[in-house]
Parts: structure tokens; sequence; C-alpha cells
């Protein structure tokens, strides 16, 4: 039997630790790599290919939620499944994380056997929810269905620029996205952006990605102007 091939990318040693040493008990994990923080784990991870990273959000250089979008922009990471085994239960968190490619989501208080679980269904090409998150991610697919029927939720943009019109006019932000917009109309950092609105730094950066490409700006200035030379933000 194969082992399944894993890479551990948490910054708090003992975590680390501690999960490595309960990991290497199952006959059919191996632990084949350990980074405390994304820059490193990116690298770990390039060398190593592993079946399943298990990823912290909270890293102190590049959080969880980028090191999953990076991952995935990777070529030879593409069978690399992604758990993400986080302290972080909210709303905006979650929905970042699977936004971003995470394949499955665990709590850190979620018990050995519930952990070893979810590594060997994320490694077979399943997805592990932690049941205490899976309001959320019901919640979402109920929203989604709901926009589908009811275009009117999103809010369209719509350019009083004629040569924007066609470039934006097919173009939607959700509510959550323009009130990032606005704060950054407003000149506030990410930081401040999460302060304001509740959030990690690594949701906003996010639906900053996302409002970029939906405006087809190359930076935040260009996104701040089309904003409001669109009627977005006043």
């Amino acid at each position: 039997m194969t082992a399944i091939r894993v890479v551990l990318v948490e910054d708090h040693d003992l975590s680390r630790i501690g999960l490595s040493a309960a990991l290497k008990r199952c006959d059919d994990i191996e632990v084949v790599g350990e980074a405390a923080d994304g820059h490193q784990g990116l690298q770990i991870l390039q060398v190593s290919k592993p079946d399943v990273a298990i990823v912290d959000i909270g890293l102190p250089d590049i959080d969880g939620i980028e090191l999953t979008q990076r991952l995935r922009k990777t070529e030879e990471l593409n069978a690399t499944r992604v758990l993400i085994l986080t302290m972080h239960n909210g709303e905006d968190s979650v929905l970042a994380a699977f936004a971003a490619g995470a394949d499955s989501y665990s709590l850190k208080n979620a018990s050995l056997d519930n952990l070893v679980q979810a590594v060997r269904l994320t490694a077979e090409g399943g997805a592990w929810i932690d049941p205490a998150i899976a309001r959320v991610v019901l919640q979402q697919a109920r929203t989604i269905e709901d926009d589908a029927r009811d275009v009117a939720a999103m809010i369209a943009i719509k350019s009083i620029q004629p040569d924007e019109q066609e470039m934006l006019q097919i173009c939607s932000l959700t509510e959550r996205e323009l009130d990032v917009l606005e704060l950054i109309v407003g000149g506030c950092s990410n930081a401040a952006i999460a302060e304001r609105l509740h959030i990690t730094v690594g949701t906003v950066k996010t639906h900053v990605r996302s409002i970029l490409s939906k405006l087809c700006a190359e930076d935040r200035t260009q996104a701040a102007v089309r904003a409001l030379r669109s009627g977005l933000v006043d």
C-alpha cells in the first residue's frame, strides 16, 4: 500500500511537531516535509510534491489563503490537494479558503481520528468539511443558487465612459467586494480594511484580487478611479 505523502505548513512549533508525531503513527500516512512559514512551505512543496498539503491560515509571511492560491498556479503542484487546518471558523475565512482552491477545511480542535479521516478523504480526491463550519458552506451554496435565479441580487457595474462600457457591463461585484472597494477608494490599507470589516488580511487580499480582475484594473489606484468614474463609489 502506497502511503499518503503529507507536508505540514504551520508556524506554531508545538502544534506542528505534535501533529507530525500523531500522523506518523498512521501506517498509511508519511510526513515528507514541514515548514514554519508560507515561503518555506512553497519551497518544500515544490521539491516534495506531496499528495496533501496541510496548511494553516495564520502564517507569519504569506497567509494560508495566498499560499493556496500560489500552489494552485504552480503547474508541478496540480496534483497536490490542500487541507486547511486552522482555528478560524468565520464565514469570510472559510469562503476565502475554498475560493482560493482549498479542497478541505478542518478546525484545529478536531479529533485525531477526524483529522486522519480528513487527510485520507482529501488524498482520495474528496472534500472534508468540518461539521462546525458545514453550515457556512451550505448557506453559500444556497446563496449562489438564489443569485443565479435573481440577477438583481448582484450589483452591475456600468461605466459612464463609452470606451469602458463594453469592458464593465458584463462584470459584477458582490456587496462585500463593494465594501472593500469603498475602503480602497478611501485610501485604506489591507490591514485597515480587515480591521474595519472584521475579516482577515488574507480575505481582504482575495477580495482585492477579485475586484481588480472584474474591473480589469492593474492596481488599486486604477480600480479606485474606475469605481469613481462609473458611479460605484461616491
